[in-house]
């Protein structure tokens, strides 16, 4: 009780924020490949790769977003971001071209690599050492449990049918820029530049370069990002437009709702698990269990069967999220962590090659070949299991070897 008394006002405000906003969009943007196809008639492709550019843009800005923010100071980060979010939410409501919507969704990820980085950094200055395991679970519960509510709330604002949900978000946003605006005026925080290691493009190809092992485990999970990237995209627009599903939509809601519900009611039992395996393994383990999910989905006929797929594509999400930041920290030198970390933003790009290939499989073979469909797309998820498998014999030949970071970093 009084770890959550010694939370900073401003903390507070970032974590009901992050429950809002994660509330907001999430009863409008996993239902917008839906609204896209069903209402714009849109291709499933070029639906496909509009969703994919949010990925695409935040892959790159990622490297940018956290080092402007030490550079310039969170507040001015935060808020320059979130005021353009907002717009790029009002600009979903009118838009009606294709074009348009690429553009708002390139901005989408933008801004969403540069406030989150920035926000979770904020969290880490307003918060002790002791405290900070704690202040970021409350945050990750917030993006759960606002995940968990948002899909409902869209489904009977008719999110797949009309633009509603994002004028919500724009209120949304709005209230939560304001009420930072109100908090940063309030508290003076210092906005001095910290000294940390400038995380480039060029930096991370580099370390790529020289080590083998985390070139190929960032391979492993480009593949596995890709059929996880699958759940907000594909199978969505599957599920709204299959002739074997009369109420595709609302299932889609309950999916999503369940999905986020599983993660908050299995992240502690199934960490726990996996403190018994190697990080490496459990990240194997949950790429194969996304694989098998999809494949479920691609035969399920009756709404019971869906739900049991999605909480065996959700045990398969936390265990491979859970564990790869902790791998990573494992295999990064000590001299280059934050180097590692950049280079893991090109793992994103499962998610931009995940929705394009969905979407081109679903226009090649229809609505009709939903088993053909999911066992394509989970066969390509699985292809990072070779990728990482092979990490792990490296590893272990490393380990006989006695090789040590120094040496292969030099």
């Amino acid at each position: 009780m009084n770890n959550v008394k010694s939370i900073h006002p401003l903390a507070i405000n970032v974590i009901i924020g992050t429950l809002f906003a994660r509330l907001a969009t999430s009863m409008s943007m996993p239902f917008l490949a839906i609204y896209l196809t069903t209402v714009k008639h849109v291709s499933p492709v070029i639906t496909g790769a509009i969703i994919g550019t949010s990925m695409l843009v935040g892959v790159f800005a990622g490297f940018i977003g956290g080092s402007l923010s030490d550079r310039y100071g969170r507040r001015k980060i935060m808020m320059s971001s979130i005021v353009i979010w907002t717009f790029v939410f009002i600009g979903f409501v009118f838009a009606d071209t294709v074009w348009i919507f690429f553009i708002l969704n390139a901005l989408n990820g933008i801004c969403r690599a540069f406030f989150e980085p920035a926000s979770r950094a904020l969290l880490s200055d307003l918060t002790k050492q002791e405290n900070r395991l704690m202040i970021f679970n409350l945050r990750y519960a917030a993006i759960n449990v606002g995940a968990a509510i948002g899909p409902f709330i869209g489904l009977q604002l008719g999110t797949a049918k009309s633009t509603i949900p994002f004028l919500v978000a724009v209120f949304v946003y709005t209230t939560y820029a304001f009420s930072l605006l109100i908090q940063f005026n309030k508290y003076e925080l210092p906005e001095k530049p910290v000294t940390k290691e400038t995380v480039t493009i060029s930096k991370a190809l580099h370390v790529l370069r020289k080590d083998t092992i985390l070139l190929l485990f960032i391979l492993g999970i480009i593949f596995n990002n890709s059929g996880y990237a699958h759940f907000s995209s594909t199978l969505s627009q599957y599920l709204a437009n299959a002739p074997v599903f009369e109420n595709g939509v609302e299932l889609f809601s309950y999916v999503l709702m369940l999905n986020a519900v599983t993660v908050l009611l299995l992240q502690y039992p199934v960490t726990r698990v996996a403190k018994k395996y190697s990080s490496l393994t459990c990240i194997m383990v949950g790429g194969i269990t996304v694989s098998l999910g999809l494949i479920g989905y691609g035969f399920v006929q009756e709404s019971w069967m869906l739900y049991a797929c999605t909480i065996l594509f959700t045990i398969g999400e936390v265990f491979m999220f859970s564990m790869t930041d902790v791998f990573l920290d494992e295999l990064a030198p000590a001299h280059l962590k934050g180097t590692y970390f950049g280079a893991m933003s090109f793992s994103g790009l499962g998610g931009v090659l995940g929705p394009w290939l969905g979407g081109a499989l679903l226009s090649h073979y229809g609505y009709n070949s939903g088993n053909i469909v999911f066992m394509l797309l989970a066969g390509v998820c699985a292809l990072g299991f070779p990728f990482l498998l092979f990490v792990h014999i490296l590893l272990r030949s490393r380990e006989r070897t006695g090789q040590k970071d120094a040496e292969l970093h030099a």
